[in-house]
């Protein structure tokens, strides 16, 4: 038991671990190594050694790929991965963390999704139009970033404009009339000099947030509501209906008078602005070019279409239909978007599952040899437990920890606290079912229940500690009760 406490003391110094993060210098996310990945991985996820190196070659493969001159650049596939392991133990967040570190559109899928007893589940190509869709989103939101200034400062002008609408200049004829006299010349220039004073104040005043709760009348434009959804939730049809509502909505947009507060007018006018000052057409050219060359897939629970022990008929028909159906996708086709044709050849896909009931080999050979890289993912133990709630960077405790801070409330968690709670999460997966890290959420949902309902009336401002004998005073019982903790945790 020393040991394991010492062993714990060294891992408890995780939590600390995001300070030195601060004097890093910033990594360019395009171009990281292998180790780097694997590093950065590191900070969010414990253990899988193997499966991180395999994501991050695969990752960097693509960067090689990019940088590869002539026709030989096309022939080059991605190293598409299967990760076999129990649910809980980092398979889904090692392919979302991959995705976020590498700024790739990304988008996990069921794979049971796509079939259900009498093959009526969603078209599979429909995980390519929603992830062209992620795309589009990821690319218009950069692009409203770089024009949002310039948004911000013509909303200001047709706030203005409202609020004190400019005194309109003298046109050719009236000015040539005015040269012949010069005292209503001189009202002229002094009217429009008076009105820029006064309009530069109202800016003042209105960047300081002064005129945010006045009302004011506005034109918007008004979306016709989306009418085509009752065509059905099918396959293309859906994709058909969203079509057809963009090309309607274009042609029957109308505009409103709505009355507003100043703070509404500037976020309704900005949005407005950047919808202007961005070019879509350069949207969707990019955000399809991101999705061919760095899109990626993450398809879990490939293992319930998998057909076990090579048996067929009944619903293992539609199991191999969906395999079949996700073949040429996986191979490289032509899907049909809103947006224009994706090219699937060089999409990662990362395809996950348990395997319990079936194997790898019991997918059908042509989507087997799809998927060449198979790593497996090591169930958690106690000590992986106990660094997992205190290293990575959205470590558990230091969420809780930060919550409560929130309210005043000191949170300290001993070395035993955390052994025990650790302890407790793989005696009940041993016991009940193994749900990997997901055990601990449940456990320190149960664990500080009662605190997070006090707070804030008894503990505001307290320092409380978790250690051992809280734990076991608040877990044991449920822990031991198999019924209970079956239920509970």
């Amino acid at each position: 038991m020393a040991r394991k406490s010492t062993e714990l003391s060294e891992t408890e110094k995780g939590l600390n671990n995001g300070k030195h993060n601060q004097t890093e210098p910033v990594l360019d996310a395009k171009n990281l190594t292998p180790q780097q990945i694997v590093r950065e991985l590191d900070k969010y996820i414990i253990g899988q050694h193997e499966a991180k190196k395999s994501v991050a070659i695969a990752l960097r493969n693509r960067y090689r790929r990019q940088q590869v001159q002539g026709p030989l650049k096309d022939e080059i596939m991605p190293n598409n991965i299967i990760m076999i392991g129990h649910t809980g133990v980092g398979k889904t967040e090692i392919a979302r963390r991959l995705a976020k570190l590498s700024g790739a559109p990304f988008i996990k899928v069921e794979a049971s999704k796509f079939t259900e007893v009498g093959y009526v589940g969603r078209d599979v190509e429909s995980m390519i139009r929603d992830l062209t869709d992620l795309s589009v989103n990821m690319v218009r939101q950069e692009k409203s970033a770089e024009v949002q200034d310039k948004a911000r400062q013509l909303a200001e002008e047709r706030i203005l404009d409202i609020l004190l609408p400019p005194v309109k200049k003298p046109n050719s004829q009236l000015a040539k009339a005015l040269d012949d006299d010069t005292d209503e010349q001189g009202d002229a220039k002094s009217e429009l000099e008076l009105n820029d004073k006064s309009r530069e104040k109202m800016r003042e005043h209105l960047r300081q947030g002064k005129l945010d709760e006045r009302t004011i009348e506005i034109e918007v434009s008004s979306d016709p509501q989306a009418m085509m959804q009752i065509l059905g939730p099918f396959g293309p049809v859906e994709d058909l209906g969203g079509m057809l509502q963009d090309i309607v909505g274009g042609l029957t947009k109308k505009r409103k008078k709505r009355r507003v507060t100043v703070a509404e007018a500037k976020s309704i006018f900005e949005q407005e602005e950047i919808q202007k000052l961005i070019d879509m057409d350069a949207v969707t050219k990019e955000a399809i070019a991101r999705v061919e060359e760095s899109g990626i897939v993450f398809i879990d629970e490939i293992d319930k279409i998998a057909t076990a022990d090579g048996t067929r008929g009944g619903p293992d028909v539609s199991r191999e239909g969906v395999q079949r159906d996700l073949l040429p996708i996986v191979e490289g086709s032509t899907v049909a978007t809103k947006y224009g044709m994706v090219k699937t050849d060089h999409i990662l896909f990362i395809a996950s599952g348990a395997f319990h009931v079936s194997k790898p080999s019991d997918l059908i050979p042509e989507l087997q040899g799809r998927f060449p890289i198979r790593v497996e993912l090591k169930s958690l133990t106690e000590d992986d437990f106990v660094k997992i709630l205190v290293q990575p960077e959205n470590a558990l405790i230091k969420q809780y920890t930060a919550l409560l801070k929130t309210e005043g409330v000191d949170l300290e968690f001993t070395d035993d606290g955390i052994r025990e709670i650790a302890a407790t999460a793989a005696q009940v997966n041993e016991s009940v079912e193994n749900i990997g890290a997901r055990r601990l959420h449940t456990i320190m949902t149960s664990l500080l229940e009662d605190l997070m309902f006090e707070v804030p009336e008894n503990h505001s401002g307290k320092k409380i500690v978790i250690d051992k004998t809280f734990v076991e005073n608040r877990l044991s019982k449920i822990a031991k009760d198999r019924d209970l903790s079956r239920y509970i945790l």
